[in-house]
C-alpha cells in the first residue's frame, strides 16, 4: 500500500493546475502499491503536477496520523493495519446520517466561481475502501456539483474507490470535451488496474455521458449504472416550457428553482431519509415535518447552483448529450443497469428504460414506481443495496458469488425484515430449537456450530416460507449470514418481467443467496461459510396437495462427499408451520386444467434452467409454477436443528460411495425425525395461534418474546 497525503483544508480546495486531468491522489511506494484518498472534507484532484494551497499536510491512515517526516517502514505498517479486507454483518453503511439539507450545505462553497475546469474529488465520508475495491466514477446530473451521492457515500466508500465529477457553475466545456475528460480518466484507471472493472454511475445528464464514454471504449470492462438517464430528453414532458425559460426575464429566475425542485423530486421523500421506520406514525410524521421545514428554505440556493445562464447552457448541453448518446447506443458493449423512477416529471424514465433494454446488448432494468427524478436524493432502497441485489458488484472481470459477496448492513437487515417481510415476520413469530452434543434439545441456536464450514440440510416448505425467519434468526442470534444455494432461475436477469422492480429475488442476493452449482458449493465450503442446502429443491418448495412435510430428495449423495472434502459439519434440521400460515388451493395439477394458463406454464418451463437429473424418478417433475395459496389465521413457525454430524477426519471413508450413501440416509432420517418432533410438540404450545400471541404482547409489552412449548 502507498502512503496517502491528506490535506486539512477549508471545506473545498483544489490542486490548481491546468495540466492533464487525472482522477487519483496517490503517492506510490517502491512496490508500486495504491491506497484510497482521505481528507478532512473534500479532496479535489485537477492535475499531476500541481501547487497546493494548504494549511497542514499529514499522512492519513484511518484514525492514526504521521507527519511527513515519519519513517517509511512505520508508514507501511500503519497502512497495512488499517486495510479492511472484509465486513461483518450489521456493518454501518451510514444511510440516514447525511440528508438532502447536508447536500445543500456541502455545495455552498463548491459553487463559488473559481475559474477552474471540471475536476474529480473524493468526499471524506467515503472513507477507506475494502482491499481490491474497484473504482467508481460518479457523473452528475444538471447540478454538476458531484455531490448527488451524498446519501450513499459511506457505503459506496467501502465498496469502491469513489471519484465524483465536479463541473463548476460557470464552466462551458462542450459535451465532447466532457466525454474526452472522463474517457482519459477511464484509460488512466485501466492502465493502473487492468483486471478490475470501472464503474460509471451516471445520474440524468451523467447517464448520457456514461453511454458516450462506453460507446467509444467497447474493449474496456465498464459497468454502467444509469439513474433516470437523460437520453429521453427529446421526449421530456417539459419541452414546451423550455422556450419560456429562455425568454423569462432575469428578475423572475428566482422562482425557477422552486418549480424545478418539485418537478425533479418529491420533497416529502427527501425529508424522510433519516426518519426511523420503527417510530410510531405520529412521531414519524412530526420528524418528517421538521425535516421538510428545514429543507424548504434551502431550495432557494438552487438559483445559485443553476443560475439563469447556466440553466440555459445546461439545457443545450442536455440536448446535444442525448443526441450524441442515442446515435452510439449500438456501440455500447458494457454491462448496464438502468434505474427508472415511476414519478419522474423531468423525462419519461420508465419508457426510456425499456427502450434502452431493447437497444443495448447487456442491460438490466429496475423500476422504482414511487420515486422522482432525483432518485439518489430520496428515501428508499440505497444505491449500494441495488448494486448488490442485482449482482452488479464485482472486483474482477467476472462476478463471483462468493468472493464478491458483502454481508448485509444494519440498515439492510432492518429494512428487509421490517418493510419487505414484516407481515410474515409478525405472523410467523418463529421459535428455534437446537440439539447439543449430548443430545439435549435447547431453545435457540446454541447447538449449531459457530465456526464453519457448516452445511445446514433441511426440508423446504411451500414457496420457501421458512427462509425469512430462519435467515433473520441466524443474523440476530449468531451474527452469521446463511449462504443459501437456490434454483438458478432466481438469478436470471429481470426474470422475464417487462417492468421489474427491486423484488424478493434481489433481496435474496443481498442476503447471500447464490445459484446451486457444484462450483459454488465448493467455493462456499472452502471459504468456511454456513451453507443452507435443500436437497428437495424446487420439487419440495412447489409440492402438490397432500405432500406437506414429505421429502423429495434425489438418489445421489454428492453433497455428503463435498462436505467431507472440506471437513464440514452437517446439521440436519426440520421446519414446520406452512400449514398454519396458508392453504394450498391450486397446485400444478389444478393449474394444468386451466386453459391458456397451462400453455403459459409449459412455455415458461421449456426455457427454464433444469437442475435435476431426469433419470431420478422421485424428483423428475421439477416444473416451476406459482401455486394458488390462501392465507389462514396464522399459527407459528418452528425449527429444530438436529445433532451436528462431523465429517472432519472421515474424508477417506466418505470417498466410498456406499459409506457416503449410508450417511446421506442418516441425514435424511434425522430431518424426518425433526419434522415429526415439531409436528407433535407444537400441539403443546399455548401461543401457537396469533390471537393468543397478540393478547400476550398486549399484556407484557411488544418487546417481550412470546414463549412456546418446553423442549
Amino acid at each position: 500500500m502507498a502512503s496517502v497525503i491528506g490535506f486539512r483544508l477549508p471545506p473545498f480546495f483544489e490542486l490548481n493546475s491546468q495540466s492533464r486531468p487525472q482522477c487519483r491522489l496517490r503517492v506510490h511506494n517502491s512496490a508500486g502499491g495504491d491506497s484510497a484518498v482521505l481528507s478532512s472534507d473534500v479532496v479535489v484532484v485537477n492535475g499531476a503536477s500541481s501547487v497546493v494551497r494548504k494549511r497542514e499536510a499529514w499522512i492519513n491512515h484511518g484514525n492514526r496520523r504521521l507527519k511527513p517526516g515519519a519513517g517509511e517502514e512505520e508508514k507501511k505498517k500503519i497502512v497495512k493495519d488499517n486495510v479492511q479486507e472484509s465486513l461483518e454483518p450489521f456493518w454501518d453503511d451510514g444511510y440516514g446520517t447525511e440528508t438532502v439539507k447536508d447536500y445543500f450545505d456541502a455545495v455552498e462553497d463548491m459553487i463559488k466561481p473559481d475559474g477552474g475546469p471540471p475536476r474529480w474529488f473524493t468526499p471524506i465520508t467515503c472513507g477507506r475502501p475494502l482491499k481490491d475495491s474497484p473504482i467508481l466514477l460518479f457523473l452528475p446530473g444538471m447540478d454538476g456539483t458531484g455531490m448527488g451521492l451524498i446519501l450513499h457515500h459511506k457505503a459506496l466508500g467501502k465498496m469502491f474507490e469513489v471519484r465524483c465529477l465536479h463541473i463548476p457553475v460557470n464552466d462551458r466545456t462542450p459535451f465532447e470535451g466532457l466525454v474526452k475528460f472522463v474517457e482519459e480518466t477511464v484509460r488512466l484507471e485501466l492502465a493502473s488496474s487492468p483486471n478490475k472493472p470501472i464503474y460509471l454511475v451516471g445520474d440524468s445528464f451523467g447517464g448520457c455521458l456514461s453511454l458516450a464514454v462506453a460507446s467509444r471504449n467497447p474493449t474496456i470492462d465498464l459497468v454502467l449504472i444509469l439513474v433516470n438517464p437523460a437520453t429521453s430528453f427529446g421526449r421530456s414532458q417539459l419541452q414546451p416550457f423550455f422556450p419560456i425559460l429562455e425568454a423569462m426575464p432575469a428578475e423572475l429566475h428566482t422562482t425557477v428553482p422552486y418549480l424545478l425542485s418539485y418537478i425533479m423530486g418529491d420533497p416529502t421523500k427527501m425529508a424522510m431519509v433519516n426518519v426511523e421506520t420503527k417510530l410510531p406514525p405520529m412521531q414519524r410524521f412530526e420528524k418528517m415535518s421538521q425535516n421538510l421545514t428545514a429543507l424548504l428554505p434551502c431550495l432557494s440556493s438552487l438559483a445559485d447552483i443553476i443560475p439563469r445562464d447556466t440553466l440555459l447552457w445546461k439545457l443545450k448541453l442536455l440536448k446535444s448529450a442525448a443526441a450524441y448518446a442515442n446515435s452510439r447506443l449500438h456501440a455500447v458493449k458494457a454491462e448496464v443497469l438502468v434505474l427508472a423512477s415511476g414519478k419522474d416529471n423531468m423525462v419519461p424514465s420508465k419508457d426510456e428504460a425499456q427502450r434502452l433494454k431493447n437497444s443495448l446488448q447487456n442491460c438490466t432494468v429496475r423500476h422504482f414506481k414511487d420515486s422522482g427524478h432525483t432518485f439518489l436524493l430520496e428515501d428508499g432502497i440505497s444505491l449500494p443495496t441495488i448494486i448488490k441485489g442485482t449482482s452488479k458488484y464485482r472486483r474482477s472481470r467476472r462476478h463471483n458469488f462468493v468472493s464478491d459477496f458483502l454481508p448485509p448492513s444494519r440498515r439492510e437487515v432492518n429494512y428487509a425484515f421490517e418493510q419487505v417481510t414484516g407481515l410474515l415476520r409478525i405472523a410467523a413469530s418463529s421459535l428455534a430449537f437446537s440439539t447439543l452434543e449430548d443430545g439435549k434439545i435447547v431453545k435457540g441456536l446454541a447447538g449449531v456450530p459457530t465456526e464453519g464450514p457448516v452445511l445446514l440440510v433441511g426440508y423446504h416448505n411451500i414457496m420457501g416460507l421458512e427462509l425469512y425467519p430462519l435467515v433473520e434468526e441466524f443474523l440476530r442470534e449468531k451474527n452469521i449470514v446463511l449462504r443459501g444455494v437456490a434454483h438458478p432461475q432466481l438469478f436470471v436477469a429481470d426474470s422475464g418481467s417487462s417492468s421489474p422492480e427491486f423484488s424478493m429475488g434481489d433481496w435474496f442476493r443481498v442476503f447471500g443467496a447464490l445459484p446451486v452449482t457444484p462450483s459454488n458449493l465448493f467455493r462456499l465450503l472452502s471459504s468456511k461459510s454456513h451453507v443452507l442446502l435443500y436437497p428437495g429443491g424446487a420439487r419440495e418448495a412447489l409440492h402438490y396437495k397432500g405432500e406437506a412435510y414429505k421429502l423429495f430428495w434425489p438418489n445421489q449423495p454428492e453433497f455428503v462427499r463435498m462436505a467431507a472434502r472440506f471437513g464440514a459439519t452437517i446439521v440436519p434440521f426440520g421446519a414446520v408451520g406452512e400449514d398454519d400460515l396458508v392453504d394450498l388451493v391450486l397446485d400444478y395439477n389444478d393449474l394444468q386444467k386451466i386453459p391458456v394458463l397451462n400453455d403459459y406454464i409449459r412455455e415458461a418451463n421449456r426455457s427454464a434452467i433444469r437442475v435435476r437429473d431426469a433419470s431420478d424418478e422421485e424428483v423428475d417433475s421439477e416444473d416451476l409454477f406459482v401455486p394458488g395459496l390462501l392465507p389462514k389465521i396464522p399459527g407459528r413457525y418452528y425449527y429444530l436443528f438436529g445433532k451436528p454430524i462431523e465429517t472432519k477426519g472421515k474424508e477417506e471413508i466418505l470417498k466410498n460411495r456406499e459409506n457416503a450413501n449410508e450417511l446421506y440416509l442418516q441425514i435424511k432420517s434425522e430431518v424426518e425425525r425433526c419434522l415429526a418432533y415439531l409436528l407433535k410438540k407444537r400441539e403443546e404450545d399455548p401461543y401457537r395461534n396469533v390471537i393468543d400471541r397478540t393478547v400476550y404482547k398486549a399484556i407484557y409489552g411488544p418487546s417481550h418474546e412470546v414463549p412456546g412449548f418446553d423442549p
